[in-house]
């Protein structure tokens, strides 16, 4: 059962942290690529959303390289991806600004895909969380590294019933590449 859960079709927000980038010099934040490394586990998160059936109605993805890449690489291990809109208000969003846009998705859409930035995303999920199932929380509250990704799950007529505290988290997982 969903804690705080109110009535409607159950939503599930799938937060996805960007994956591990690279810091080259003289090249701007937004403008930073994945690293060797996010490139391996970019597509490890996509892997791991198709097995645990979370493939989303929509993306939401942080128009910084690195997300955009990030959503490129995971996208690409589904048959057909879903529809994508690339958000500048997730670059370096905070949480009051991540829920405005959260809260703008169409009633339609059931799961929700969210690529962005710590300290952000992170922070999201801890408000939003009124509970966790086994000991996801706890995770998550020790460290959101890159390629994370929490899943809640609560029920609501519309997303703009998305309120601090009303949802379950029902996975918290860190989905890595093999080295080559």
């Amino acid at each position: 059962m969903i804690a705080r859960a109110g009535t409607g079709p159950l939503r599930r927000l799938v937060v996805l942290r960007h994956a591990k980038s690279a810091w080259p010099e003289g090249v701007a934040d937004h403008r930073r690529p994945l690293a060797p490394r996010g490139r391996r586990d970019a597509p490890a998160a996509g892997r791991a959303l198709a097995e645990a059936d979370l493939l989303p109605g929509l993306a939401l993805c942080s128009t910084a390289v690195r997300a955009r890449q990030t959503w490129e690489l995971a996208s690409a291990e589904w048959g057909t991806p879903p529809p994508v809109r690339f958000e500048p208000r997730l670059y370096g969003a905070d949480v009051p600004e991540l829920l405005a846009v959260v809260h703008e998705t169409a009633a339609q859409v059931e799961t929700l895909l969210l690529i962005g930035h710590n300290p952000g995303l992170e922070e999201l999920v801890v408000e939003l969380a009124g509970d966790g199932m086994e000991d996801t929380l706890d995770r998550l509250r020790v460290k959101f590294p890159t390629s994370a990704v929490a899943v809640l799950a609560w029920r609501g007529p519309t997303w703009n019933t998305l309120a601090p505290g009303a949802a379950l988290l029902t996975s918290f997982t860190v989905p890595r590449g093999r080295k080559r």
